[in-house]
């Protein structure tokens, strides 16, 4: 496998010698609101290039690390069921190869391929979810794929006690009311995260963050932005206190780049993506 011509930045390595792969999955199409996250991965890494290699915060350097990017997975549009299963197969070759999956979406949904194929490695599986929105529906408009339903299909392979929400502030009742009898959710803030982190211990963890869990005043380059969110600091904070759990796959979603013509939307989303390569990808 080559490397994608144009990378995130610094994440050069060949693949052979790299720990993680991250890879894109540019796919919008069951979108409730605005449409546009499948022009997050090119956008995340064109616009890398602004930031620095070294992260202050952690003292650490993608320069010491040997990151893989295998460019954007070909997706289908309009047809969500074989999306996942490209992104299902992809993540399967990176794991049946040794190596941590990193993926950038794409709307919430494209998780659900990567978890599926996680889920098959390391039965069991816990998922910390970070988000304005539960994604726990039973369906929107009729529809079982779709990013509003993305962790009650994830529910669905293991059942309680698996999933661990933070900073959620958005969701119907009914999924609201079920959520608290089927899965931990932390509403609001992400206050919580210290001790979750402590919890989970050596349990393989896939850690998926919609980047709408942050308020719109900081990152309004989203398609369903929703007021009263956490601030970017924050969200760091929480991020790293999951340094020390056995995170085996993760993602960041939900950039739709063109909601902010500024770029600082972006921009955060590459510092994010930056500190969260840093934090989970040892090698």
């Amino acid at each position: 496998m080559e490397r994608n011509v144009q990378t995130f930045i610094a994440c050069e390595a060949s693949y052979n010698e790299a720990g993680t792969v991250i890879f894109g999955a540019p796919f919008d199409s069951t979108t409730s609101f605005r449409p546009g996250t499948r022009f997050a991965p090119q956008t995340i890494r064109s616009e890398s290039i602004g930031i620095e290699t070294y992260s202050p915060y952690q003292d650490a350097d993608l320069e010491d690390r040997h990151i893989f990017d295998a460019g954007d997975l070909e997706l289908p549009y309009g047809n969500a069921e074989r999306a996942l299963e490209t992104i299902e197969g992809f993540t399967k070759k990176i794991l049946a190869d040794g190596k941590k999956p990193c993926m950038i979406g794409g709307e919430h949904l494209v998780t659900l391929g990567a978890v599926r194929t996680v889920y098959e490695k390391y039965p069991a599986l816990r998922v910390v979810h970070f988000d304005a929105h539960a994604d726990l529906r039973r369906d929107y408009m009729g529809e079982r794929l779709s990013h509003a339903s993305v962790m009650q299909r994830i529910w669905h392979l293991f059942g309680d006690g698996r999933i661990f929400q933070f900073g959620i502030r958005s969701g119907s009742r009914e999924e609201i009311v079920w959520g608290k009898e089927h899965v931990s959710t932390e509403m609001f803030t992400v206050k919580t995260t210290d001790a979750v982190a402590r919890e989970l211990g050596d349990f393989p963890v896939y850690l998926t963050l919609d980047l709408d869990v942050l308020d719109p005043s900081e990152f309004p380059g989203t398609g369903t932005p929703e007021a009263g969110g956490i601030s970017w600091n924050e969200l760091r904070g929480a991020l790293m206190n999951f340094t020390g759990c056995n995170i085996v796959g993760f993602d960041i979603c939900e950039l739709s780049p063109h909601y902010d013509q500024s770029g600082a939307s972006t921009a955060l989303a590459c510092k994010t993506l930056r500190e969260m390569l840093l934090a989970f990808s040892k090698a």
